[in-house]
């Protein structure tokens, strides 16, 4: 231990050895998973972007795709140096460097602790700032004829039909916004209000 001087006998350490070396690629394997999280939600408010109301709402992705690489690699490093610590010639290599990673370790537990909590917070960021755009994304459904704003009109009901919702809020959210466009509407008929 690089704390505290323990003696452990050969049959002892193939034991921790063992079972660290399965906990280091089990975190591996969960660092994997973080990483494709973070992908599979940085896709997602891609294919959003339109209704997005701001681009900080992908602080969240990244930050999941950085903390699963560095879990995947340090991990990785730890299960690589408990198999090496079966040999003894391998061991002494690693020995004296146990201290540094084993805070370097303790750092990183301190890191996923700050980005759960964080990851926690701004999902109210991500949860405000896709209901502002999407109440903008409801005032241009109706333009489909302005560059920029083509698109709105479908990635809207693919949206809503993806998600089985309409509107913000609910249905009567339609109804404070005029979502036809000028071009269909006879605006000289007295019938036909802005």
């Amino acid at each position: 231990m690089p704390f505290m001087p323990v003696k452990f006998n050969l049959q002892k350490r193939v034991k921790l050895a063992q079972g660290l070396w399965m906990i280091y690629w089990l975190s591996v394997i969960v660092g994997i998973l973080i990483f494709s999280l973070g992908i599979f939600f940085k896709i997602e408010l891609r294919k959003r972007s339109e209704m997005m109301d701001n681009n900080e709402s992908h602080l969240v992705p990244n930050l999941l795709i950085l903390v699963g690489l560095l879990a995947c690699g340090l991990n990785a490093f730890g299960g690589k140096v408990c198999h090496d610590s079966l040999d003894p010639v391998k061991f002494a290599k690693w020995k004296p460097m146990l201290r540094s990673y084993l805070l370097l370790c303790c750092g990183f537990n301190g890191l996923l602790l700050l980005t759960a909590l964080l990851c926690f917070l701004m999902q109210f960021a991500v949860y405000l700032t896709l209901a502002e755009g999407l109440k903008n994304s409801i005032k241009f459904y109706k333009d489909t004829d302005t560059p920029g704003r083509c698109f709105m009109k479908r990635t809207l009901d693919m949206t809503q039909i993806e998600f089985r919702c309409c509107g913000n809020n609910n249905f009567r959210d339609w109804f404070e916004v005029q979502w036809i466009s000028n071009r269909y509407l006879d605006m000289s008929n007295d019938l036909v209000k802005e």
